[in-house]
């Protein structure tokens, strides 16, 4: 008798036991992954299982989720959310995977089995499956997905629909005019008789008479008047309905001269000095025969001046880059700041920054507008800035001029009024400039981000002169890429008209309600942030208004002021200067250029004389500013250019550092005013005691609130020099397994040389 051995099962089973216990069972539902819509955005396109990179290095920390892409945004939604949220600003209109369609520069797709790439446009097709997608963005991070496990159809699908719908074929078809809308009718509800008013708004729009009658008298320009013109654009296309000009100059005569213009542009009133001199911008004549027609125009600027002075006009085509170089140069130096990785370029990087001429064009910006600052403030004299067509470095020059001359500029409503004054109304090509239809390279350029680089700049020198930050510069750069405000979206005043126009009838809007209640500009920031957020607009260090026994008293602007605001300061803040600079280090600035020594000499020229005298003396804070101009002093702006760089961001480091605790510091003081205030109060019955932590939270104007001894330790460690942006997967560069491929290619040729020789020795 033999027992038969049982055979060995041959197949064997590769799916979980199943499990016996109903409570182990159980798992947790499936999270569905769902974009946030705004109202009117549809999804065109989407693509699961697509891999998000977020670093260069590893891809430990990548993102596994759904690729969307809608009429407005390319949005990421993560499968599983980060476990370290750091604090950054909170977008209300965007998540933090989100990217405008008009934010996006180059859309480009890779096989790597292939070797193939392609820049995707609109309507074109693409014969390979593509296994990354790149997307480089116009506020310069790189943003790149890998589609290893998506379908090959779908991945095809959802990169062609981002590279169609970032080319839109008309003003039209972006998204704000849908946007603006369906939100016009879903609040219509809340709004008494169909119109909201205009609470908070502080930022007039310069597109009623109202609003330049007001920067008349502020300015005291008695001898200029609103003109009317050019109601329904009848003169200029480009120049605002409402326009100021001489007193002497009567409407028949501007008509007959605007003939003899580039655009009809007649000369276009800025502002005007205390002493009486104007700031005046113009494009140029047609027609050099009819120089002496117009000569009627400079005689009544002549005229509007008390003492009669000779009007100084300024060519700054012929002293200042034109767009072309000014693009050149951004284009460089983004890509030494962005694209090339900074291994390569560490050894020589500040002298690829010089090679980049940008700094130079900033430099040589404010140069010039610190020459007319002279005429206007040493001379006594009215001043005209000309250029061909009066829309392109006018805006830049004016701005700064007035920004140097007018503390009301260096408060954020006034720098606000700035923009929508010179840029805005004056006719800037927001809409060419900026390329949101992807259809003239040419007439591409960041003019703009040029002005607010020369506006940082003196930032960076006075800081306790500017009540805005340099984290409001940046958010107002990223602005433009956000298609859903009046302010970047056109050409000119009449565009905008027509265009706003249009788009109330297609969208039943009745006739005679504000633009600013259907299409708003961008000032409205509460449509993008919260009240917490827009507190990080907020500069501690402002020194508006003069303090005096516990009252706020206001600021009267002399015409030779040079009184210190901050006399007795400490050294951090001395003169209004940053870091531990004295007055010495001040004389290297337009003067020392032309003379290293500082003392008066014989031969002295008498705007020498005037910057020498200005730079001996403490810097008014609420007066006259005037930049440093040596090389040492215009300085890459970190924050714009480096915020997504994640090997030059600083853990617990750069500027936030003390801005941290200067907002805490002024927040305590806010708290302990207002106690002070509530002690004052006339008492009804008994004295109410004051509220230990302050006024209510949504009314404290800094970021970061002062602690309490009873308040646990606040932990800063996740504050960064990028704050309170993030780099963590906004700048993830294509790599050759995780060496940059110049390196990879540098190496390649390396090699083959060497086989080479190896070969020919044998």
């Amino acid at each position: 008798m033999f027992s038969v051995k049982p055979t060995k099962p041959t197949f064997k089973s590769y799916l979980p036991p199943v499990q016996t216990d109903v409570k182990k069972s159980i798992e947790p539902p499936i999270k569905k992954l769902e974009p946030k819509l705004l109202p009117g955005e549809i999804v065109v396109n989407e693509a699961n299982f697509v891999k998000k990179c977020i670093s260069n290095e590893s891809n430990q920390d990548d993102l596994w989720g759904k690729l969307i892409c809608t009429n407005f945004k390319v949005s990421f939604i993560p499968q599983d959310a980060p476990l370290k949220q750091t604090p950054q600003l909170s977008h209300l209109l965007l998540g933090e995977h989100d990217i405008p369609l008009t934010c996006l520069e180059l859309v480009e797709t890779v096989n790597d089995t292939k070797g193939k790439k392609k820049v995707l446009g609109s309507n074109q097709k693409l014969k390979f499956n593509p296994s990354e997608l790149i997307l480089y963005c116009k506020d310069l991070r790189i943003i790149r997905f890998c589609f290893d496990e998506a379908g090959p159809d779908s991945a095809k699908k959802v990169c062609l629909a981002i590279g169609h719908y970032s080319h839109p074929a008309d003003l039209q078809l972006l998204f704000g005019f849908e946007y603006q809308g369906r939100r016009y009718h879903e609040t219509k509800g809340g709004r008494a008789n169909g119109s909201t008013p205009r609470v908070g708004l502080q930022t007039p729009t310069f597109g009623c008479p109202s609003d330049w009658d007001r920067e008349i008298k502020r300015t005291g320009a008695s001898e200029w008047r609103v003109c009317s013109i050019n109601e329904n654009y009848a003169i200029s296309p480009s120049l605002p309905e409402y326009i100021v000009v001489p007193v002497s100059l009567a409407d028949q005569d501007l008509k007959q001269f605007s003939s003899f213009f580039t655009d009809r542009r007649i000369p276009l009133w800025c502002w005007n000095h205390p002493n009486g001199g104007a700031l005046v911008r113009m494009a140029s004549i047609t027609d050099p025969l009819q120089q002496r027609k117009i000569e009627r125009i400079f005689t009544a600027i002549t005229k509007s001046h008390p003492q009669r002075s000779e009007v100084f006009r300024s060519d700054l085509d012929k002293c200042l880059p034109n767009i072309q170089e000014i693009q050149s140069a951004f284009a460089k130096i983004r890509q030494l700041c962005v694209l090339d990785p900074f291994e390569e370029s560490e050894e020589k990087w500040f002298s690829f920054i010089e090679n980049s001429r940008w700094l130079e064009y900033v430099r040589s910006f404010l140069r010039h507008s610190t020459e007319i600052v002279y005429y206007l403030e040493g001379k006594n004299a009215p001043v005209v800035l000309q250029e061909e067509e009066d829309r392109d470095l006018n805006c830049v020059v004016s701005s700064l001029v007035q920004l140097m001359l007018d503390p009301h500029y260096r408060s954020l409503s006034g720098f606000q009024s700035l923009v929508q004054k010179e840029w805005v109304m004056a006719g800037h090509r927001f809409l060419d400039r900026c390329n949101h239809l992807k259809k003239n390279y040419k007439e591409e350029c960041p003019l703009f981000v040029l002005f607010l680089d020369c506006v940082w700049q003196m930032m960076n020198q006075y800081p306790a002169a500017f009540e805005f930050t340099e984290t409001y510069l940046t958010v107002l750069s990223d602005s433009m890429w956000i298609p859903l405000f009046s302010t970047f979206l056109f050409n000119s005043p009449k565009q905008r008209a027509l265009h706003l126009m249009e788009f109330a009838k297609s969208k039943a809007i009745p006739q005679g309600e504000d633009q600013v209640v259907y299409f708003p500009p961008v000032w409205e920031w509460s449509q993008q942030f919260s009240t917490k957020d827009q507190t990080l607009f907020n500069n501690p260090m402002y020194i508006g208004k003069g303090v005096q026994k516990g009252e706020v008293k206001t600021f009267r602007r002399t015409k030779k002021s040079y009184s210190s605001t901050v006399r007795g300061a400490t050294t951090s803040v001395r003169n209004g200067l940053k870091g531990g600079e004295d007055a010495l280090p001040r004389r290297g600035s337009l003067v020392s250029e032309l003379k290293p020594d500082f003392s008066p000499v014989k031969d002295e020229s008498p705007s020498e004389r005037f910057f020498r005298d200005w730079f001996s003396r403490p810097a008014d804070l609420q007066g006259l500013l005037i930049p440093l101009l040596m090389p040492s002093h215009v300085v890459l702006w970190k924050l714009f250019f480096l915020r997504w760089v994640p090997e030059v961001c600083i853990p617990s480091g750069g500027p936030i550092t003390a801005f941290h605790k200067l907002s805490q510091l002024v927040d305590e003081i806010d708290i302990l005013q207002s106690q002070l205030r509530q002690y004052k109060a006339p008492a009804q019955g008994s004295m109410p005691l004051p509220s230990p932590s302050g006024p209510p939270s949504d009314q404290r104007r800094m970021y970061f609130k002062a602690s309490s001894p009873d308040d646990p330790p606040t932990s800063t460690d996740c504050l960064t020099s990028s704050f309170p942006f993030t780099p963590a997967g906004n700048l993830c560069r294509r790599t050759v397994y995780g060496t940059p491929i110049s390196k990879f290619l540098n190496g390649a040729k390396i090699w083959l040389s060497t086989e080479t020789l190896a070969y020919d020795a044998v």
